[in-house]
């Protein structure tokens, strides 16, 4: 059919025959919309602007009966229909494009209720959505039929008022004010009186944690209407508002008057789910105490919902809650559990402590292994028994302090591998042999990468084909704890005596053996958490020696698909780190160096010209025969000498080739010498001029010594604080137990024993 143009409107297109019969307003010609619509709708605050431009464009447009409900539509099997349809779809694509991105999804969303390709809403319906949702947050009251002429034209707005005073009132907890407008019959507590129909129970809920409040205000729901009736425009009943904010109080007197409470939103949320995403335990146990009917508890504890609530108390870290919530289920549906587990372990609180017990003892063995009998006898032993005692108190004096929250993280620990043990048990005893590997795979892996080898022992104790799992690109867990810097997982490489020389010759499909792999440069996580691209070289170094002395002979030199020999792989991956090394060890000798020849000139000038001068016939200080100056000769000898020795080893530093094999123990010793001898230099020169002071102010009292002393002892701890870790970093590092600690075994490599 053809078209032609109204006369009464030139840019109204009409359908020919039909301008009399049921004329629906389009323009033919739409000019740029953007003079009107300047300021897109994203926000609450911005609704009122938007509205006045969107209905100027309408009305300019002859366009806004579509919104106010004038021009209706027509039955779908009427001949008008598709002409209505055309009007409409056009007002619905200006409001869609006044929307910010996210306006738009949202809206979308909630007017399909979330399913794609469903666009079976009006531009009417979406006009009504926005106002309800953006609109202030006393909406406009519902049409009410005209009053008669002579009527109180303030009745709506005295309504409006006692709205906007419910909800102050309640807010603030001013209950003889919510009653007084209770009281008043134009209100109830049914009345939705927020933007997204929150009625005056809701907001009780969300606000206060009064029970006796709760339930006066309970006591005034009309006889005829049901709990389970007073719902949000998102179906939230007052039950989902308390498990979102963890207001214990109402749920319990909510769940107490009607259990059906417990029934999912119009998102499908159930409070139960609510309150765990929310991580209120405390809601959570006692909503979970009500749900007693199998039909419940096969609706909550089963599926992928079941998954979802037992992940969401497991991120919680609540692992005695997940033990109790766990005893509902009869089965799991995916890997999601578990896999939660192996993200969220935590780590043994006495882990850190007898790692350091061990790495002290081990020190001190191979001291005195390498010692004479004399001097293990009458200097080591000694040393070492009161080295023992300090170390204990340090140990234990704040284990006293923090004992209730050290005892609270050993029993988190607890309950999560009760958890694991129990979750792993589950999965076995209800699902096939067959289908084990659907459960266990991904979790075991993601343990591997986290190095949680705890989870992976008792997975492999449970499911024993588990040790075989593998990645997308084919590595087993042996090999993916060697890519990732794994130590602990690679460690129960040692307790696999049936399946250890597999991993000795395996290679994966590119050809790369372990060392191949462990030759790789290591992901950032783990390079992050080692201070120093020095240190970080080293480590590196370490994993490439430990799989060395692993693996056989042959495969040292072995080539993969790339023609590449493991040690060609190393230094490609580690040139930039090399090089980083390089100038981290740089800058610090640079700024040692400085350090050291300034004590240099102090103390040789100090030593030169001596407290108190010298007699001028013999030459001899003056302080001669006083202790103090005995003190502070000693002190300065030691100081000058060992600043001298400091200075030397980080001027060898500076002068260093800086091979990558340097970086293993030639430069982190160099560096630990340099930075002992500093710290020595330090404190000798610090006792030094204590001494001086002592001598020059003090002869005549020996009170002063004792602000002396306390002032000495300032710069020598802050010294010890500051730089003390990165020597303690280097040297555990260099000359500790050994991060491999379960594999402690004897090697000898060039005609060395190495431990």
């Amino acid at each position: 059919m053809a078209s032609s143009s109204s006369s009464s409107n030139p840019h109204v297109t009409l359908e020919v025959g039909e301008e009399n019969t049921y004329p629906y307003p389009y323009p033919s010609h739409v000019y740029n919309t953007h003079s009107f619509l300047t300021l897109k709708l994203s926000g609450r605050g911005e609704y009122g602007v938007w509205k006045t431009q969107m209905i100027c464009l309408l009305e300019s447009h002859g366009m806004l009966g579509i919104i106010d409900g004038t021009l209706v539509s027509p039955e779908n099997s009427s001949s008008e229909y598709r002409l209505w349809r055309r009007s409409d779809a056009l007002v619905k694509g200006w409001i869609l494009g006044s929307l910010s991105k996210e306006t738009l999804v949202y809206i979308v969303n909630r007017l399909t209720g979330g399913k794609r390709h469903q666009e079976d809403f009006s531009a009417k319906d979406v006009w009504d959505e926005l106002q309800k949702v953006y609109a202030p947050v006393f909406p406009k009251l519902p049409p009410v039929v005209a009053p008669p002429v002579g009527a109180d034209t303030l009745q709506d707005e005295d309504l409006a008022g006692d709205l906007h005073s419910l909800y102050n009132n309640i807010q603030r907890g001013y209950w003889d004010w919510v009653e007084y407008t209770l009281n008043g019959g134009r209100v109830t507590v049914i009345d939705k009186i927020t933007n997204n129909g929150n009625t005056a129970l809701h907001v009780a809920v969300g606000t206060s944690k009064k029970r006796e409040f709760l339930e006066i205000l309970l006591e005034k729901i009309p006889e005829n209407t049901q709990l389970t009736d007073v719902t949000n425009s998102d179906g939230s009943t007052l039950l989902h508002v308390a498990a979102i904010i963890g207001n214990t109080e109402a749920a319990k007197i909510l769940v107490a008057r009607n259990p059906e409470l417990l029934a999912e939103d119009n998102e499908g949320q159930t409070p139960l789910a609510l309150a765990l995403s929310n991580m209120h335990t405390e809601t959570a146990r006692h909503l979970l105490q009500h749900i007693n009917t199998d039909t419940q508890k096969d609706a909550l504890f089963s599926g992928t919902t079941g998954d979802g609530l037992l992940v969401t108390v497991i991120s919680s870290k609540d692992f005695r809650f997940a033990i109790d919530l766990l005893e509902h289920y009869k089965t799991l549906n995916s890997d999601a559990v578990l896999m939660a587990i192996a993200q969220n372990l935590p780590l043994n609180v006495f882990e850190k402590y007898k790692g350091f017990l061990y790495l002290y003892g081990s020190l001190w063995h191979k001291i005195t292994e390498r010692c004479t009998p004399w001097a293990s006898k009458f200097i080591i032993n000694p040393f070492l028994y009161v080295t023992t005692i300090i170390i204990m108190l340090f140990l234990i004096i704040p284990w006293m302090l923090v004992s209730q929250i050290t005892k609270r993280r050993f029993q988190i620990h607890k309950d999560a591998m009760v958890l694991l043990s129990n979750v792993s048990g589950l999965i076995k005893e209800n699902n096939n042999s067959s289908s084990y590997h659907h459960y266990y795979t991904n979790p075991i892996l993601e343990a591997t990468r986290q190095n949680a080898y705890q989870v992976v022992e008792v997975i492999v104790s449970h499911f024993p084909h588990a040790i075989w799992s593998a990645n997308e690109d084919g590595h087993n867990i042996i090999q993916y704890a060697v890519i990732n810097r794994s130590e602990k997982v690679y460690n129960l490489l040692f307790q696999m005596s049936e399946h250890r020389n597999i991993y000795r010759t395996v290679r994966d499909s590119y050809g790369n053996n372990l060392l191949h792999l462990a030759a790789r440069l290591a992901p950032n996580n783990k390079l992050n958490l080692i201070s120093g691209a020095a240190l970080q070289i080293q480590r590196e170094l370490q994993w490439f020696k430990e799989v060395e002395r692993f693996i056989c002979p042959l495969s040292v030199i072995q080539r993969n698909s790339f023609n590449e020999t493991p040690q060609t792989v190393f230094t490609r991956e580690h040139k930039e780190l090399v090089i980083e090394g390089e100038k981290w060890m740089k800058s610090t000798a640079e700024s040692y160096t400085i350090t050291a020849a300034l004590i240099i000139t102090i103390v040789f000038a100090a030593a030169i010209t001596v407290p108190g001068g010298s007699d001028q016939n013999k030459g001899i200080p003056i302080f001669n025969n006083n202790t103090a100056f005995t003190v502070f000769a000693i002190s300065d000898a030691i100081s000058l000498f060992t600043s001298v020795t400091s200075l030397l080893m980080f001027l060898s530093i500076l002068t260093a080739r800086f091979a990558e094999q340097d970086f293993l123990f030639k430069l982190p010793t160099k560096l630990i010498i340099g930075l002992a001898t500093l710290f020595i230099s330090t404190t000798a020169m610090i006792v030094a001029f204590g001494a001086t002071l002592y001598l020059v102010f003090g002869h005549r009292n020996s009170r002063i010594l004792i602000p002396i002393a306390v002032l000495t002892c300032l710069p020598i701890t802050s010294f010890v604080t500051l730089q003390f870790p990165l020597v303690l970093d280097l040297i555990s590092t260099t000359y500790g137990l050994s991060i491999f600690g379960k594999n402690i075994r004897d090697y000898r490599l060039d005609g060395e024993m190495l431990i």
